[in-house]
């Protein structure tokens, strides 16, 4: 008989009781991963989108809005909206209010068409009503479900490669010049520099395998930082004379919905609330859907798992946003840098919402992260999010062209919208084109029409 080392109980039976509880309730051994795991993926998605404390606040603002009132929303939104996601479809997504509707809902209708910002959070509430609805009635998955295959695999190839994209662009290593979409950025800037040696070092530490490679990166990057000047002559990382701060807590934004001007104005607002809700409705789907994919957690048909707790999770959030002063929440193409950390259950979710609930004293600490440490994690996630290009039969120009033609145009256009409305049109005309008419069924010409739709009100509005 074989000795067995000697545990004391009273030291190890508590840790043990945490992690079967935590193992029951998120199924960390089913999806191939754990808890320490999980919350390092955690702390590497808050630390990709952590950037949305200080930016909401600071765009939704121009509209007459509270900054610290906006700061406590941004901050709650994003704490609830990530809790209800971990903790009821228990997928590693994160939620904040999206960036591109805060500058719709800012420039296009405060700014521009003069509608006060208590009627524009009562758009974003009424579509988020609408989206819970469809969500729980199963409509959502059904919609998503009528997706053709080649359309779906573009979802994952082109937000892989807005991120790639995104990530070079906040480095300088991308940026428009005369004459061209872009070109190479100035090399000779130290803190382009700086990023392209972290694109260069992350891959090597993730193939390397070393645990925490992406948040390890980050925090590396921002120190030095401290040492590296950027083109305007500063330092990267400005460290604050206090890492922690006391918010002042207002409530002014909270409920503050006005119906009366929405209904007055109603056929004026038509079109931009027709806009918020296809392209949240279809933006988020794919968000969705492309952070699970890559992290294969797909069911075997190719679905969301629990797609209605996914898609009602995503949905409950933004009335919850809306209710407390901010435009519309959404999940984070961020939340695939947790996903290739390791992240696979709502465990880093709940990590992320934690983080961001202490956010709300240490947004001193979170401003000093520079764009250049976040940039070579969004390069890379970006990059390894399009190997669903392999799946592409380039044989067959139907299941080929649509996804290639995706990712494209997205890139071109910086518009995941406009990418899968293009992706759409391709496929129906190729397989009509080709005389496949199974092919083109009455749920791919409904969406050909939603997206015809969304562009004539995209070109209204802008």
């Amino acid at each position: 008989m074989t000795d067995k080392p000697y545990i004391n109980p009273h030291l190890s039976e508590k840790p043990l009781k945490i992690h079967r509880l935590l193992d029951r309730f998120f199924h960390l051994h089913n999806r191939g991963t754990t808890a320490g795991r999980e919350m390092v993926a955690g702390m590497t998605t808050f630390a990709a989108m952590s950037y949305i404390v200080v930016v909401n606040p600071m765009i939704l603002s121009s509209t007459g809005m509270d900054k610290q009132g906006l700061l406590l929303a941004t901050v709650v939104s994003a704490v609830v909206g990530t809790l209800i996601m971990a903790l009821w479809a228990n997928l590693p997504i994160a939620l904040a209010p999206g960036m591109g509707t805060n500058i719709v809902f800012a420039q296009i209708l405060v700014g521009q068409m003069g509608v006060s910002w208590q009627t524009g959070l009562t758009m974003v509430f009424l579509n988020a009503v609408i989206f819970l609805a469809l969500s729980l009635t199963r409509w959502r998955e059904r919609i998503v479900a009528a997706f053709p295959e080649p359309i779906k695999l573009g979802m994952q190839c082109s937000i892989g490669a807005f991120v790639a994209y995104l990530g070079l662009k906040s480095a300088g290593l991308v940026v428009a010049l005369p004459g061209s979409i872009a070109g190479l950025g100035n090399l000779g800037d130290h803190a382009a520099l700086l990023a392209l040696g972290g694109i260069v070092a992350t891959p090597m530490l993730v193939g390397r395998r070393v645990p925490g490679a992406l948040l390890l990166s980050i925090i590396a990057i921002t120190v030095a930082g401290s040492f590296i000047h950027g083109a305007d002559g500063k330092v990267l990382t400005v460290w604050p004379e206090h890492l922690v701060a006391m918010p002042a807590f207002k409530t002014d934004l909270i409920g503050a919905f006005d119906f009366h001007e929405f209904l007055s104005k109603f056929y004026l607002l038509l079109p931009v609330t027709l806009y918020f809700l296809l392209s949240e409705f279809f933006a988020g789907t794919a968000t969705l859907f492309g952070v699970t994919r890559r992290a294969n957690l797909l069911t075997a048909s190719g679905n969301l798992p629990d797609a209605r707790a996914a898609f009602a999770s995503d949905a409950l959030a933004s009335v919850i946003g809306a209710a407390v002063g901010t435009s519309t929440v959404t999940a984070y193409v961020e939340s695939v840098a947790g996903v290739e950390a390791g992240g696979r259950t709502g465990l880093t979710g709940v990590t992320v919402a934690a983080l961001f609930a202490l956010s709300i004293f240490l947004a001193p600490l979170i401003t000093i992260v520079p764009v250049q440490a976040t940039a070579p994690v969004l390069v890379l996630v970006g990059l390894l999010m399009m190997e669903g290009l392999r799946e592409i039969d380039l044989s067959r120009l139907e299941t080929s062209l649509p996804p290639l033609l995706m990712t494209l145009v997205t890139v071109l256009t910086t518009d995941l919208m406009v990418g899968m409305a293009f992706g759409c049109f391709a496929y129906t005309l190729i397989a009509a084109a080709l005389r496949r008419p199974q092919k083109v069924t009455a749920a791919v010409l409904a969406l050909d029409a939603v997206f015809v739709l969304y562009l004539v009100l995209r070109n209204s509005i802008n």
